[in-house]
């Protein structure tokens, strides 16, 4: 099933991708979307900074405790995805796991937390591994706390 040819990469089904999945997800509760390609998905909304506005990303999602955890690596794109982005600029950010739908800070993980963060996101989605092959950047691992 590999589709690119590089050694450890899956091809995942895109049939649902985008807007589409955050628009099944919605209005279904994740009943639609939570899974994809046998994986978690959470929905983060960040704030544009330059609209303002609310900008809405379906992604793959790790556990740490309390924690949840994202990475930021676009397939291994040269440049930071724009959700990465918006966060940094603002931190407090909402997110939907499944039906419910809360608040949480963004940071990027710390060096020494970050081999350890990512072995957690590695077990869910070797790809990432591959992805770090095909940048020159850091790709970053982002942390993100319930606030409330």
């Amino acid at each position: 099933m590999s589709g690119s040819g590089e050694p450890g990469y899956t091809s995942p089904n895109l049939t649902l991708f985008g807007e589409e999945h955050v628009h099944r997800y919605r209005e279904t509760g994740g009943e639609v979307g939570y899974l994809w390609n046998g994986v978690p998905i959470l929905l983060l909304t960040t704030t544009g900074r330059r609209s303002g506005q609310p900008r809405t990303t379906p992604l793959i999602f790790g556990r740490d405790g309390d924690d949840y955890l994202v990475i930021a690596s676009k397939g291994g794109a040269p440049e930071h995805p724009q959700w990465y982005r918006n966060l940094t600029a603002d931190p407090e950010v909402e997110l939907q796991v499944k039906d419910s739908v809360f608040r949480a800070r963004a940071r990027t993980a710390a060096p020494q937390e970050k081999s350890r963060l990512w072995d957690i996101m590695t077990d869910l989605w070797p790809n990432y591994d591959v992805y770090t092959t095909r940048t020159d950047r850091v790709i970053p691992l982002v942390v993100l706390t319930p606030t409330g």
